[in-house]
């Protein structure tokens, strides 16, 4: 909305929030895991964000409350763009688009004349808006519509496109510039009457773009496999130079969407959490820090304040590490990387701040003794998707495999890995209470346990056939065990006998946590929740 204030949205409803220029970002509460594919806001209060499956969220206080809009379809939308706090539209799949005029609390479907995917949109003021699309791939086709009524009618305007387009950015009633595949641009000076195409440079796709004033814009895209490309132009487009003046974060390359404020200040945002500022109208492009937008699987915390998470990442895995309680969070270097696809890490356990174990794809395993300064790749025999590990103490430990079921364990810290077949797959879950007393969880409802340090494994009655996702143990005989459906399974005399629990809930549970407050509290809490 201006120089210091922004919302940036992303995978699995991720919404965050800057108020200080990018300096910092706060992640905020939107009420929904699907992924977002659009913001718009009118001033620092009121805005909307929609993405897949038709969810529209929208807030009236600066992200603090996101609140869930009924859109009335299960299409994807894509686009969404409001004139004012009130007037705004939204578009997506199949040539939707939903039209309101008192802030979200209704939507309105409206005739597009067009069943090809709208990505843009650029509402002018209350009557005035253009949307863009297409039919993506071989033989596609440029999707161009405009209204002047609110969007009681949409026309179809000719252009000489044949590619999706993805954005649009308008100034006034009659300039615009749209951007799409190929490195299409394409202008027009007449309210979208005729639109012409500029040379770009480059056949990369361009995703994103916004103009300031007639003169002054910025694009942003990407390549396949490649690097990503800024692109900015002070003559309306007639020539675009490109912006090299960056650097990214290990494993970023896309850039998918461009905002400016002014004709100096603008950020940009992309894959791996990137988020590039200028305040120089792009000459120097800073990267920002902000939290990763890739999936997280692990963490693990050995007190309040220290803690470490662990996940996707492209091209070395995602290793973060905070010391305040979560308040800041700092990247480590895995050490190892697959520049092609990225490497996923699934579980992480510390047995102190500075000794700690991850787990990952293909048989990873690496130890740290330092804290995540320096991590080391320990030597396994099994390629098999290793997605969880606990150790008893610094020595002791054992991880387990999703794809074989392979069950691995170590006496000296990881210098050596035995690996022990467990006759079942899909193994998800690990705790062990001493060196030798430990209960693995996993796929239709298994639960394995030994007393003998993993040497024998002996399996136990669940009573379900759901998938065990994790399992936590307060001492030898108390455990409990979560899983699909809302399961909690409970056991106090060493898993001879589980007792299913009612949660309360239907959906996934993912972890218990490692370190229980007082039953007190967590009766409190579970009340509250």
């Amino acid at each position: 909305m201006d120089a210091n204030t922004g919302t940036v949205v992303g995978e699995n409803g991720t919404i965050v929030r800057t108020t200080d220029g990018g300096n910092s970002w706060t992640i905020q509460a939107s009420g929904t895991t699907q992924t977002l594919w659009a913001v718009s806001f009118t001033d620092a209060n009121h805005g909307t964000a929609v993405g897949e499956a038709g969810t529209i969220v929208g807030t009236t206080d600066e992200g603090d409350h996101w609140v869930t809009q009924p859109s009335g379809t299960t299409f994807q939308l894509r686009g969404v763009s409001f004139s004012d706090a009130n007037n705004g539209a939204a578009v997506g799949d199949s040539g939707t688009i939903l039209r309101t005029t008192d802030g979200g609390n209704s939507w309105v479907p409206q005739s597009s004349g067009t069943g090809n995917t709208l990505f843009g949109i650029s509402f002018i003021d209350t009557n005035t808006a253009t949307a863009v699309g297409g039919a993506c791939g071989i033989g596609g086709e440029s999707t161009i519509v405009r209204t002047t009524d609110g969007g009681n009618t949409w026309t179809t305007q000719a252009n000489p496109g044949t590619v999706c387009l993805f954005k649009v950015s308008f100034t006034d009633g009659n300039t615009g510039t749209a951007v799409g595949d190929g490195g299409v641009i394409l202008r027009t000076t007449n309210g979208g009457d005729s639109w012409s195409p500029q040379t770009s440079g480059t056949t990369k796709t361009l995703y994103g773009v916004s103009f300031t004033d007639t003169n002054n814009g910025t694009i942003s895209g990407f390549a396949l496999g490649g690097t990503g490309i800024i692109l900015r132009t002070t003559d309306g487009g007639n020539n675009w130079v490109e912006q090299t003046n960056y650097s990214l974060p290990q494993g970023a390359s896309a850039f998918y969407a461009v905002s400016f404020t002014d004709a100096n200040t603008g950020t940009i945002v992309g894959d791996a959490g990137i988020v590039l500022q200028t305040t120089d109208g792009g000459t120097q492009w800073n990267s920002q820090p902000t939290v990763t937008f890739n999936y997280l699987y692990g963490v693990s915390f050995t007190d309040s304040n220290t803690g470490t998470a662990v996940g996707y990442e492209n091209p070395d895995g995602m290793i973060l590490r905070t010391t305040d309680g979560g308040n800041s969070w700092v990247r480590q270097n895995s050490g190892i990387g697959d520049p092609f696809a990225g490497l996923n890490f699934f579980g992480v356990h510390f047995v102190n701040s500075n000794v700690g174990t991850l787990v990952g794809q293909e048989g990873i395993i690496l130890r740290t003794t330092d804290g995540g300064n320096n991590w080391v790749q320990q030597t396994t025999d099994t390629t098999d998707w290793l997605y969880a590990v606990h150790f008893s103490d610094e020595n002791h430990g054992t991880a387990v495999g999703f794809l074989e079921g392979k069950i691995l364990t170590t006496t000296d810290g990881g210098q050596n890995w035995a690996t022990q077949t467990s006759q079942a797959t899909g193994l998800l879950g690990v705790y062990f209470t001493d060196t030798n007393t430990g209960t693995v969880v996993g796929n239709d409802g298994v639960i394995l346990r030994t007393t003998d340090g993993g040497q024998s494994w002996t399996p136990q009655t669940s009573g379900t056939t759901n998938q065990l996702r994790a399992v936590w143990f307060a001492d030898t005989n108390t455990g409990s065990v979560v899983s699909d459906q809302g399961t909690i399974l409970r056991t106090t005399d060493g898993g001879q006998t589980w007792v299913s629990q009612t949660s309360g809930v239907s959906e996934i549970l993912l972890g218990v946590p490692l370190r229980m407050p007082p039953m007190e509290q967590r009766l409190d809490n579970w009340a509250q929740s």
